[in-house]
This record gives structure tokens, sequence and C-alpha cells, in this order.
């Protein structure tokens, strides 16, 4: 049977809009890797440097990552079979989360699909319609929709402005419903740092629950990779810990940390823990060996530390705006370039590719409109000529298109 083509007219407005995207400049197609995530790859056929991976650590290719994913589909099987409260809680799901637990130093904690179903989830589960949730601007697309889906009131706050944070919060301490500070630990476009300590000091002084996603936090900041959490010293001062186990510990999930009764609340209530199978073992085992690396091999986040200052200074020598002018100054290996305008940026990621260098344009709706850049992400295994020959590239397609004078 042949494939369908005609736009049925019922959906001919998203091939307008679609077009408007073209029109606008900011239309992609997905790029596609062709081996494996790592520095130089190939993406549709072409070698490149690869400044667009959250590959923080390497550990996507580590031995004994893979190792430990072939040893636990030969003991387990490809999968699990059915959602956690039927008959998909393996053995090897509890050793992954009481593992992570005691790496974060936290009660308890439970696995999910992704980090965006462990924010949306929680938000949603803990949350009703007379709850207040005083939120970053600049938080991660999971928590806004998860508060969304909660039903409770949303006050934003200026980013990491504390104060307005407290006027927020000042403005409804007097009504009843409970109240939610949430902030990324490490924010994802700017790569910069939240102020933890003030705000768990806010959270203190008006009885609210504090709420922190350190998914690039997580294997990047604290001892061996605990994040914002350990990084700032305030163990015990944060309720939820919301963490990644796809991006530095290389693999697919997010979890959340905290005392016994919020996971077991989270095991009756959370969505996507009720309606998702559970992860492959090959999957689990693969983040239980990650947290191994991550205590036993300290050498891979101080490279990546190493890295990410010699990558960031070279930038800023260069003439690029990496961020402080109108825009938060990067604190980790996301360092953003700053275009502003978003057909210029998608034109120059474009432009970059085909010079070798694998640097993602990202424009509105990610970013506010004049916001557009060019995200690059250091990680532990690029070596020192790669940098370099990444460098050159990007200062030259940048005066060849008039980004640097």
């Amino acid at each position: 049977m042949p494939t369908e083509t005609a736009i049925r007219p019922q959906l001919a407005y998203l091939h307008d809009q679609l077009e408007e995207l073209k029109k606008k400049g900011t239309y992609f197609k997905l790029r596609v890797l062709d081996d494996e995530q790592k520095p130089v790859c190939h993406f549709d056929g072409k070698e490149v440097i690869n400044l667009a991976s959250n590959n923080y650590l390497g550990l996507t290719t580590h031995p004994k990552l893979r190792e430990a994913a072939i040893e636990a589909t030969k003991k387990y099987g490809v999968g699990p079979g059915a959602v956690r409260t039927i008959a998909g809680t393996m053995k090897i799901h509890m050793e992954l989360e009481e593992k992570l637990a005691r790496f974060k130093n936290v009660e308890a904690c439970v696995v999910f699909q992704s980090g965006f179903t462990a924010n949306a989830g929680t938000v949603s589960a803990i949350l009703g319609k007379e709850d207040f949730i005083i939120s970053d601007e600049l938080n991660h697309a999971s928590i806004i929709d998860g508060a969304r889906l909660s039903r409770a009131k949303i006050l934003v706050f200026r980013h990491k402005d504390v104060a307005h944070a407290e006027e927020q919060l000042a403005s409804v301490k007097d009504q009843p419903g409970r109240k939610l500070i949430i902030t990324d630990g490490v924010f994802s476009m700017d790569g910069d740092i939240g102020p933890l300590p003030a705000l768990c000091d806010l959270a203190e002084k008006y009885g609210a629950i504090m709420m922190v996603d350190d998914a690039h936090a997580s294997g990047v900041l604290g001892r061996a990779g605990r994040g914002t959490i350990d990084h700032f010293g305030v163990h015990g001062r944060v309720d939820i810990q919301v963490g990644t186990l796809s991006k530095a510990i290389g693999a697919i999930g997010g979890y959340v940390c905290g005392s016994r009764d919020l996971i077991e609340f989270l095991y009756h209530r959370a969505r996507p823990f009720l309606f998702s199978t559970s992860h492959p073992p090959s999957v689990t085992a693969t983040c239980i060996a990650a947290v191994d690396v991550l205590e036993n091999e300290p050498h891979l986040i101080e490279q990546l530390w190493d890295n990410t200052r010699y990558f960031k200074k070279e930038l800023g020598l260069l003439g690029f705006n990496i961020g402080g002018v109108n825009t938060p100054a990067s604190e980790t290996p996301i360092t953003p370039i700053i275009i502003g305008d978003g057909k210029l940026t998608m034109d120059f990621s474009r432009e970059l590719l085909k010079e070798g260098v694998m640097a993602t344009g990202i424009a509105f709706p990610t970013v506010a409109e004049g916001k557009a850049r060019i995200r690059t992400i250091m990680t532990a295994t690029h070596a020192r000529e790669q940098m370099d020959k990444a460098l050159e590239t990007l200062a030259r397609v940048a005066k060849r298109m008039g980004i640097l004078g």
C-alpha cells in the first residue's frame, strides 16, 4: 500500500506553521548520529567535533557501563514487562534507587522514565489547585508543565532574584495552601547556578517546600558529582531533589530523592510512575555502574572542569559574547555564544556543521526572542587539539558571517 502524502485539510494549519518557521529561518531537520556519542563523531555521514552533547563525562561509551548492560541483559532479559506497581519492579530497580539515595545522602529515591517525567510527575502529584508555586522564570519546561498540571497558582520570580522571590512568597503567605519554591540547580540554556542557600533561607522563613532540579549538575558539581545541594552544602534543607540519568550518567531516565514519605507518596500518585513501564534491566545496570564510576574515577570530573575553563577562556578571548552582557554568566560546562537574532543563529549553526563543528543553534521559543544562541557543551573526553580546532572554526565562520569583527 503506498504511503499517503496528501495534506488533509484538518491538519493544513500545521503545514502553514512549518512554512512560517522556514521563512523565519528557524526551521530545522533532525541531525542523525551515525556512530557513538563521542567528541568526534559522524552526523549525517559527516565527521564533526561534537560541542552539542550532554555526555559530560564520556560515560555513554565507558567500558564498565557497556559491560554492566550486557551482563544485565543476559541475566534479566531485555525488559521488565510491566509498570512498577503491577509486576515491573525488579530487584535491580530497587538496587539502583537505594544506591542513588545513599549517593545523594537522603532517605529514599524513585526512578522515573526521564528527567522530564520526574519533574512534571512530582510537581503535579504533590500540589493541587489551592497551592502556590514560586518558580524561577528560566526554569526548565518540565517544571513549567508540572506546575500547570498541578493546577496550583504559579508566581514567577525574576531569574535568580531572591528578593523578588521573597516578594512573591510574602504576597501569599497568609493565604491557605502549600507553597513550593522551585529552581534549576544549573540552568540549561545559560549554564549559571541557582542561588540555593538564599532560596533555602526563604523556604525555611516562610515554611515552604524547597525543590531543586539538578539535571545539569548531576555528575558535574559537588563531591563526585553529587550536584548543587552538595556543592553548596545545603544537605537536609532541600525537600525534593530531582536528578537525571540521561546526561552525565550517560543513559536515560530521571530520579527524585527525598524523605521516605515523599517517595512512598509518589509511588501512589505520580502518574508517569504509575502508567509507564519501568526501565529495561540493561539501562538500570548501566546507571548503577555509572554511580560507581563517579565515586571511583574522580579524574573524569577534574578533566571536565579543566577543559571547561580552557574552552570558556578561549571563547571569551576570541570576542564572543558568552554571557554576562544582558544575559546570565555561565558557571559550568554549558557555555552559550549569544547571537541574538534567531535566523542568524540557525544559519551560523548550519555553516559550522558544514565546516565540521556540531554546535546547536537555539532560538525562540526555547529561549526568549532576541536571546538566540549557539549552546556549546564541553566534556571530559574532548582533547586539546579538538578544542583548538573547534575554536578556530568558530572564529573563522563567525568572521565570515559578520558575527565577529
